[in-house]
């Protein structure tokens, strides 16, 4: 019997992005490693008015089907931010990006990508990052290595299978992305404890929690150090005050101001970490396979967020103002709110595993900075680039 037509249509109505983001539930149900998000949330990331990437950014999704059946997904998408940064960073002019592929066919896999490809070269691309979904600041990369185990929070996972098929389409690595894990029942090395003891003598040095009561000053805060503290990295793109409010407002039931840190040098903001419990590891457990929790699932996440305990923990993000990047001082106050992080983590939490990252494999200083507290790599992404 020959085989359906394969039809691949964008999706332009909302039971069409039901469909889109149902179908990623679906064929990530059997793999023991895959975490799923909440539906509403997963909704909301691929629908403009909600997610304010798209305030920003052309988009389009696209669903695959044979005989009337979702055998495959993509997004194709263009960052205006992005564009606007210079080339040498990764990003710039002509540069669009793809993501959210899923599909069980290396067939259906080279239709999507080409689908995604032509409708980029239509918007006037001439080069593709990717996967990238949605942007930079959300799930960049393919992960190649540590698939072996589930992902913290915040953090993609896909099937191994995408791999050839993608680098068989004339995809070549642009860049890669780590993750660090270590042990943060132990203490650090000696020499970060000295270095660490050191600072606290420091009365120029004040490492202090977020306050909850100043939510929107102390995000506001971080975000501007994040803003210039990466502004050279490659692949950034600025965060925008929409984005600010709806990641802050997205990450506020996680937040524990001890877990959360802003480093004051002569009582000026000038670096920061921010550490979250692992959701993941509740969400895996309460979501079912389509990110719709029972009702005492849902009472389950409700008390886990009210009190995280045990919580292994995940540092998404840190900065340093670019004045003292480099400096001996960055340095310092990088592994003075790591050992505060680190202490109340176990202490408060029963944390027993942190994870660090992403971090870029060419960034020197914080891979340092992971390396000289015994962490080692245990995942890595990678973002490939193509000439259209």
């Amino acid at each position: 019997m020959a085989q359906a037509e394969l039809v691949i249509t964008p999706v332009s109505n909302q039971a069409e992005r039901e469909a889109f983001v149902d179908f990623g539930y679906a064929i990530n149900a059997d793999d023991p490693n895959y975490v799923p998000e909440l539906r509403g949330n997963e909704l909301a990331k691929f629908t403009p008015g909600k997610n304010p990437f798209f305030e920003h950014a052309r988009c389009q999704l696209f669903l695959a089907r044979r005989g009337g059946a979702v055998v495959g997904r993509i997004s194709a998408h263009i960052d205006e931010l992005a564009l606007a940064q210079p080339p040498e960073q990764g990003m710039g002019p002509g540069t669009g990006n793809w993501g959210a592929l899923e599909t069980r066919d290396e067939a259906v896999a080279a239709a999507l990508i080409e689908t995604a490809e032509q409708w980029l070269r239509g918007q006037g691309m001439t080069r593709v990052l990717a996967p990238m979904t949605l942007s930079v600041w959300e799930q960049p990369g393919l992960l190649v290595r540590g698939g072996d185990s589930a992902p913290m929070v915040m953090m993609g996972h896909n099937s191994p299978r995408y791999r050839p098929w993608i680098e068989g389409r004339g995809y070549a690595p642009a860049k890669s992305l780590y993750t660090y894990e270590l042990d943060i029942t132990k203490d650090f090395p000696p020499l970060i404890q000295r270095i660490v003891a050191s600072g606290e003598k420091n009365a120029r040095i004040r490492i202090r929690e977020v306050e909850l009561k100043q939510f929107d000053r102390d995000v506001a805060i971080i975000c501007d150090i994040l803003n210039d503290a990466w502004s050279d990295n490659w692949g950034f793109v600025p965060f925008t005050p929409a984005e600010i409010a709806y990641t802050a407002k997205e990450l506020k039931p996680l937040v524990k101001p001890d877990l959360i840190r802003i480093a004051e040098y002569d009582g000026e903001p000038v670096a920061f970490m921010m550490t979250l419990p692992d959701l993941n590891r509740v969400q895996k457990a309460v979501n079912g396979k389509r990110g719709k929790p029972s009702p005492l699932g849902w009472i389950k996440l409700a008390l886990w967020l009210r009190r995280p305990y045990p919580a292994d923990m995940r540092v998404p993000l840190m900065g340093v103002r670019k004045p003292l990047q480099a400096s001996r001082l960055a340095s310092q106050l990088a592994f003075m709110m790591i050992e505060y992080i680190r202490r109340a983590s176990v202490s408060r939490y029963g944390g027993k595993r942190g994870e660090i990252g992403w971090i870029l494999d060419d960034n020197q200083g914080m891979n340092a900075i992971a390396e000289a507290i015994d962490s080692r790599v245990n995942k890595e992404y990678v973002i490939y680039s193509k000439p259209l």
